[in-house]
């Protein structure tokens, strides 16, 4: 299947990464490469631009997608937690810019093998790195209860995850589940059919919870911010496109601890913490998409932009 992706707030995020053309840029979350290209045309031939995914398929479609510029990339398949140690071996100890799009792409949502979808049924796959062995399978089928609940719950953010999370012990003590068919059916039941006339798919908080916790996406997500903030040159620029409030929050809650780090008593007439900031937050409000953009592209109506600028004179 073509890795076909539409880049969100494609103009929002390339102004704000301020690209210089002798610069040294990377995307954690290359896709197929969207952002990846405006990038490039802004780089000069001493500009290097570094993608990084894990997915095999959007490295090969971000390759033909970037091949005019080949001598200024360099692309790796890995996650982006691995970013800094992995840069830093190659030589690399300061950059001007970092950008992560976050989330499921088009592509692995349309191509139905991948699992990600409620809309056919097919196995419980949901890795966005197929390298890696645990699948949805797995957790639906070996987590005990009150583990299930707990990702529904913190994950989905989904009221009735502990019924949820119930039935689908109840009824792979039958039989196992293996299909998207299989848990959908399950989730039906398990929510009150008033609530499931919503127009929202009764499936999507529970298969968000799945994805995030087959992929470790907010432990990634916390552990790997601040590292990308050391590692930025003065000036630099780190953009994140969220979307869901899960990611949002981890994100602002970051940008803020490293803008205000000080963790002295508000009674203290002086810092004596040591705790310096790291820079500032550029967007106090997050950017989000046009009304325009919404509507060429439905998938970018929860996106969300905020960025930090590095400081260190």
């Amino acid at each position: 299947m073509e890795f076909n992706h539409v880049s969100v707030l494609l103009e929002e995020t390339i102004e704000h990464l301020k690209v210089k053309p002798d610069g040294i840029y990377v995307d954690g979350t290359l896709g197929g490469g969207g952002h990846a290209l405006e990038v490039c045309k802004r780089l000069s031939v001493m500009g290097k631009f570094i993608g990084i995914d894990q997915d095999e398929d959007a490295i090969m479609a971000a390759r033909e997608r970037l091949k005019e510029y080949e001598e200024q990339v360099k692309i790796l398949r890995s996650n982006y937690c691995n970013m800094v140690s992995e840069l830093k071996t190659k030589g690399i100890q300061i950059v001007d810019g970092i950008l992560l799009d976050l989330g499921v792409s088009s592509c692995q949502l349309d191509n139905i093998e991948r699992g990600f979808t409620y809309q056919k049924d097919v196995f419980l796959d949901m890795r966005m790195d197929r390298r890696q062995v645990r699948t949805a399978y797995e957790i639906v089928n070996t987590y005990g209860e009150s583990e299930l609940y707990r990702v529904i719950r913190d994950y989905g953010e989904e009221r009735f995850a502990k019924n949820i999370a119930k039935h689908i012990c109840l009824e792979r003590g039958k039989k196992p589940i293996s299909t998207t068919g299989q848990l959908i059916e399950i989730i039906k039941a398990s929510i009150p059919a008033k609530m499931r006339e919503t127009g929202r798919h009764p499936a999507k908080k529970t298969f968000q919870a799945l994805r995030i916790e087959v992929n470790q996406e907010l432990e990634v997500l916390k552990t790997s911010l601040d590292d990308m903030i050391d590692f930025l040159g003065d000036g630099g620029r780190l953009c994140i496109i969220t979307f869901h409030s899960l990611e949002d929050r981890i994100v602002k809650n970051i940008f803020r601890r490293n803008e205000h780090p000080c963790i002295c008593s508000t009674n203290f007439p002086l810092c004596v913490c040591g705790k310096k900031s790291k820079g500032f937050v550029v967007t106090r409000k997050p950017i989000v998409p046009t009304e325009e953009e919404i509507k060429a592209n439905k998938r970018s109506k929860s996106s969300k932009l905020r960025v930090f600028a590095r400081k260190r004179k």
